[in-house]
Parts: C-alpha cells; structure tokens; sequence
C-alpha cells in the first residue's frame, strides 16, 4: 500500500487545479510555504484540503501529519474504505504522484523496484482521505484504500482511492455518500514508470 508520495508542483499551481473546479480555498493558518517534494513519508507533515462545514464548493488548505498511532502503536497511515461510510472529517490530499513497491525480478538486488504512478494528463490529482484529533500527535490524516484499479493490480493488491477531478467538491461535501465516489479509475488513467 501507498506509503510514499510526492508534490512537486508549487502552490499557486495547487491554487488554480481548485479554481477551475470552482473550489474556493482559504488559509486559516496563513498561507503555507510549500517545497516540491519528491518523498512524502509517513509522519511528514503534508497539505491537504478539508471541507468547510455548511459551505458547499469551499475548503481549507492546512499541512498536517500523515498517520495517527494506532492502539498498538503502530502508524495508521492507510484505511480500507470497503463498507464504511465517511460522514465526516473527510480531505483531499493533493498529490502528483505516488509509489508503489514490487519484489526485484533481480534476486540479486537488495533493494525493491519502486514504481511512480501519475494521472495521465492531470497535474495534480486528489486522494480521498479522513482526518482526526489525536492525543498523541494532534490533528492528522490517512488515506483511504480500496481494491486495485486495473493500472495499480499489477503491482499491488490494494490501491489508494484516486478521486476523479469533478468529485472533488463532493468528496469535501460529507452529505455526499462516499460509496458514491469511491471506483477504481478506468484503464490507463494512470501512467508508471520504474524510478529510483
């Protein structure tokens, strides 16, 4: 599963993908300094968009910790999305790129083949996640997973949920059923390319 991604475009190019959907986006922690980044990892602080309660079509752009600790102690930095409903505290993670990790076909590398996946044609896209109030670590997100698309299957047996563009104000709107919005993408919607 996705423990691992990147956003190397600036924010005034985050700003605008939000515009042409007609998503307002305003910054109650002041407008964050955001670096292109080629490795997003667990626990890093990334930004995300969460919706605004009673305000359909507006969301607020913030940078929070990716994972909550789990009873266990363990990083919840992935949740399944099979036979839940998300009524609240949903968010977009904004990305333009993410990796997956496969065994070498090599068995004489050490490391595994790591794969960067990218949404054919768009530069940015969103992942559906839910965020929380924790004890531990103070507010933080996860990602939402679901059965592999037919792009991400041959490398993984679960896939992030990539939202399409035109769901994005819906995903932000919790009156929306989240069933509704969460499909795999059609073939060749996403491009890879071994990397690294």
């Amino acid at each position: 599963m996705c423990n691992d991604y990147r956003l190397t475009v600036e924010l005034a190019s985050v700003i605008e993908e939000f515009e042409q959907l007609k998503i307002k986006i305003r910054f109650p922690e002041g407008r964050p300094n955001i670096e292109a980044r080629e490795d997003i990892k667990i626990t890093d602080t990334a930004p995300i968009v969460r919706g605004v309660e009673g305000a359909r079509g507006m969301g607020e752009l913030i940078q929070r910790r990716w994972s909550w600790t789990s009873p266990t102690n363990k990083p919840v930095y992935n949740f399944r999305s099979e036979g839940r409903e998300f009524t609240s505290n949903r968010c977009l993670i904004i990305a333009d790129g993410f990796y997956e990790f496969t065994t070498p076909a090599d068995t004489k590398k050490k490391r595994k083949d790591k794969w960067l996946f990218r949404k054919t044609g768009e530069p940015v896209f969103a992942i559906a996640g839910i965020w929380r109030e924790t004890d531990s670590v103070g507010q933080a997100f996860t990602m939402l997973t679901m059965e592999p698309g037919p792009d991400v299957a041959p490398y993984h047996d679960r896939q992030i949920v990539i939202l399409e563009r035109g769901s994005w104000a819906d995903w932000l709107d919790s009156s929306v059923p989240a069933k509704s919005l969460i499909r795999p993408l059609s073939p060749g919607s996403l491009s890879v390319e071994q990397v690294g």
